[in-house]
C-alpha cells in the first residue's frame, strides 16, 4: 500500500462533498496525513537499542539519534505545511469570521449546509494543527533535557511515546474532519489503523504468553532441587532471548524492553558464579514475575477493546449459526464453529482460560462428538469475557 493512499471510506466522504475544489484541498491533507501516520509507524527502533542498561552518556548516542528526531519532526511538520497551504488561517475578526457570520444568517439551505460544514471541518484541522505544533514544540524541549539524553532508554522512551502521540493525533485529524461529513467508524477512515490494531493484537497474544511462559518457570524453580537451580535460570534466559527476537518484541515500550534486558544482565551476572542458590534465583525472578503480568495492561488500550467488541460479535455469528446446523448439518456445524473459532483467536490474550481453549483448538479442529461440547465451550468463555 502507498504511503499516501486513503481507505475506500474516506474516498467516499471526500466524494460526497458538493464544493470539488474543497474536496481537493481536503484531500491533500488526507494524503499528506496518511504519509506522515506511515512514516511514524514504520521506523523500527529496535537497531537503536542497547544490548545493556548501562553505559556512560557520550557524543555518540545523539549522533546515532539525530536523523531519527530530525525525520519525526519534519514528518509532522510536512503535514502542518500542507494544512497551512491549504487552510490558512483566518485572523480574529477577518474574512473568515464574517463569512462565518453571513453564513449562520442566512438559514437552512443546501449551500449553506454545506458551507457550514466545510467551516466545521475546518475549524478541526486548524485546532489539530495546534496540538502538532504544540507537541512539536515539546518533543524539542524534551530533546533538550539533560536527563533525557544522558539515557539511551529515556531518549527512546520519549521518542517512542511521542510518535505514539503524533499517531494518535493525526487519526484524530482525519477522523474528526471526515465526521463532519458522514457517519464513518475511526477504523473505515483512518489510514493505517488497520495496521495498528493488528500490531497491538499481536504484542497482546505475546504478551499472554510471556506471562504463561514466565509463571510456568518460576513455579519450577519454587520446587526445583540445588542442583537443577542454575539449568532452570539458563533455560529462563534462553526464553528471555527468544522471546527478544519475536516481531511483537519490536513494539514493546522502551521502558518495559529495559526492564527485560535488566533481567536477562541479572541472570548472566547469577549464572556467572559457581552453585547458584535458589533463593538468589528467586530474588531476581519474582519481582520480574509481577512486572510481566503487568504488561497484560494492553488490554485496556481503547483501539483493543473496540477490536474485541467487534471479533465478539463477529464469533457470536458463527456460533449461532453453529448451533442452528448442530442437529440437521454436523459437518457444517463444524466448519461454522471452526469459522467462529478462528476469528475468536484474534482475542487471544484477552482471558487466560478463553486463551487455553484457543490453544488446544490450534492443535485439532473439533469433529463428532467433540463439536456440541466445544461450541458450549466457547459460547460460556464469550460470555464471561470483561470488556471495559
Amino acid at each position: 500500500m502507498e504511503a499516501n493512499r486513503l481507505t475506500p471510506s474516506l474516498e467516499s466522504v471526500l466524494g460526497q462533498i458538493p464544493d470539488r475544489a474543497y474536496s481537493a484541498r481536503l484531500r491533500k491533507v488526507y494524503e499528506a496525513a496518511a504519509t506522515a501516520i506511515w512514516r511514524l509507524f514504520d521506523l523500527d527502533l529496535v537497531k537503536y537499542e542497547a544490548p545493556t542498561v548501562e553505559g556512560s552518556p557520550d557524543l555518540a548516542l545523539w549522533e546515532e539519534m539525530a536523523p531519527v528526531i530530525r525525520d519525526t519532526v519534519m514528518d509532522v511538520n510536512n503535514l502542518l505545511m500542507v494544512i497551512r497551504e491549504q487552510f490558512p488561517a483566518h485572523p480574529p475578526g477577518g474574512l473568515g469570521d464574517t463569512l462565518s457570520r453571513v453564513l449562520e444568517e442566512t438559514g437552512p439551505g443546501a449551500s449553506s449546509a454545506g458551507a457550514r460544514r466545510a467551516g466545521e471541518a475546518e475549524a478541526a484541522l486548524q485546532g489539530a494543527a495546534q496540538q502538532l505544533a504544540t507537541q512539536v514544540t515539546q518533543l524539542g524541549e524534551a530533546m533538550r533535557s539533560p536527563q533525557v539524553m544522558s539515557d539511551r532508554w529515556n531518549l527512546l522512551a520519549e521518542l517512542q511515546s511521542h510518535r505514539a502521540r503524533f499517531r494518535e493525533q493525526i487519526g484524530d485529524l482525519v477522523f474528526n474532519t471526515a465526521l463532519v461529513f458522514a457517519e464513518v467508524q475511526r477504523k473505515d477512515v483512518v489510514p493505517f489503523f488497520d495496521q495498528e490494531v493488528k500490531a497491538a493484537v499481536t504484542v497482546r497474544g505475546t504478551v499472554a504468553d510471556l506471562i504463561r511462559l514466565f509463571g510456568s518457570r518460576l513455579e519450577q524453580i519454587r520446587e526445583a532441587e540445588p542442583e537443577d537451580v542454575q539449568w532452570n535460570a539458563t533455560q529462563l534466559e534462553k526464553e528471555m532471548d527468544s522471546f527478544g527476537r519475536t516481531p511483537a518484541y519490536r513494539a514493546f515500550r522502551a521502558h518495559d524492553k529495559r526492564r527485560l534486558i535488566e533481567l536477562r544482565d541479572e541472570l548472566r551476572g547469577l549464572l556467572g558464579r559457581p552453585n547458584p542458590s535458589r533463593r538468589g534465583l528467586l530474588q531476581i525472578v519474582e519481582p520480574f514475575d509481577e512486572f510481566v503480568r503487568s504488561l497484560a495492561g494492553v488490554n485496556s488500550r481503547e483501539m483493543l477493546l473496540i477490536h474485541d467488541r467487534e471479533a465478539m460479535a463477529e464469533c457470536g455469528v458463527g456460533v449461532e449459526r453453529a448451533g442452528q446446523l448442530l442437529s440437521t448439518d454436523p459437518e457444517g456445524a463444524a466448519a461454522a464453529l471452526g469459522e467462529a473459532i478462528a476469528k475468536a483467536q484474534s482475542l487471544y490474550g484477552r482471558d487466560p482460560e478463553l486463551d487455553a481453549f484457543l490453544r488446544k483448538s490450534r492443535k485439532a479442529a473439533p469433529t463428532g462428538t467433540d463439536v456440541a461440547e466445544n461450541l458450549e465451550r466457547l459460547v460460556a468463555l464469550l460470555a464471561n469475557l470483561q470488556l471495559y
